[in-house]
């Protein structure tokens, strides 16, 4: 009996060796991952204003820190009193506004202290005009001064002469301290003086003169000897 051979056919839908599989119900098609240089490109790129901002406060931060720093203001240190300038054998001239002489200082040495504008004079001599053109001269082993000279202070053997004008005798004034305002023609001490005009003297303890007015104020105990003056043609 002959043997019946089991042929199988092809079922329909079958796969060939050259054929296509479709395999979309696997899932998604898997993405081509980009080179390392791409992808750190793109990390910066997307960081990138947030690094410029960081170098910006750094480079602030760093200015502010290295800036010169501004002192504060200090208080000025007071001047000590000490002489910035000195002359000798000098001659110092004041002129009123009117540009017409109205001191003239002199002496053997001359310092002149900042601090105070005061002027320190060794064996001084100073002679003040007045409005009146009348030379008022002063002298004494030292004279204090301030700036502009109208107002001096005569120390040891201070001695001040007013010459006579018209029918006014001269007038002097010694002492060992004599203090002179020469705006405001003035001289005063409270130390010993000794005032004489013509024959007539007078001791005090202290004594304002206002030449302006012609009066003597005496200070303290006084003894005094006056004397007329002479009468023209009287021996």
């Amino acid at each position: 009996m002959e043997r019946d051979e089991l042929v199988s056919a092809p079922a329909t839908g079958g796969f060939e060796d050259d054929d296509e599989v479709d395999l979309s119900f696997a899932g998604p098609e898997p993405v081509a991952t980009a080179p390392w240089p791409t992808r750190l490109l793109d990390v910066v790129s997307a960081y990138l204003p947030l690094l410029m901002m960081a170098v910006l406060a750094l480079g602030t931060w760093w200015l502010v820190r290295n800036a010169p720093s501004v002192d504060t203001p200090r208080e000025a240190a007071p001047l000590r009193h000490e002489a910035d300038y000195t002359m000798t054998r000098f001659v110092v001239q004041r002129f009123g506004s009117d540009g017409a002489l109205r001191t003239e200082i002199e002496g053997e040495r001359l310092r002149h202290f900042p601090d105070d504008n005061t002027l320190e004079i060794d064996q001084a001599r100073i002679r003040a005009i007045g409005d009146d053109g009348v030379v008022t001269v002063a002298n004494a082993r030292k004279a204090l001064a301030n700036g502009d000279g109208s107002e001096v202070q005569l120390l040891g053997d201070a001695h001040v002469v007013r010459p006579a004008n018209g029918k006014e005798e001269q007038i002097e004034f010694r002492g060992d301290f004599l203090h002179a305002f020469r705006n405001v023609e003035r001289l005063r001490s409270h130390l010993p003086v000794v005032v004489t005009q013509g024959q007539s003297v007078v001791r005090a303890d202290g004594m304002e003169y206002d030449n302006l007015a012609r009066v003597v104020d005496l200070k303290g105990r006084t003894s005094a000897t006056f004397t007329p003056p002479r009468r023209p043609g009287t021996p």
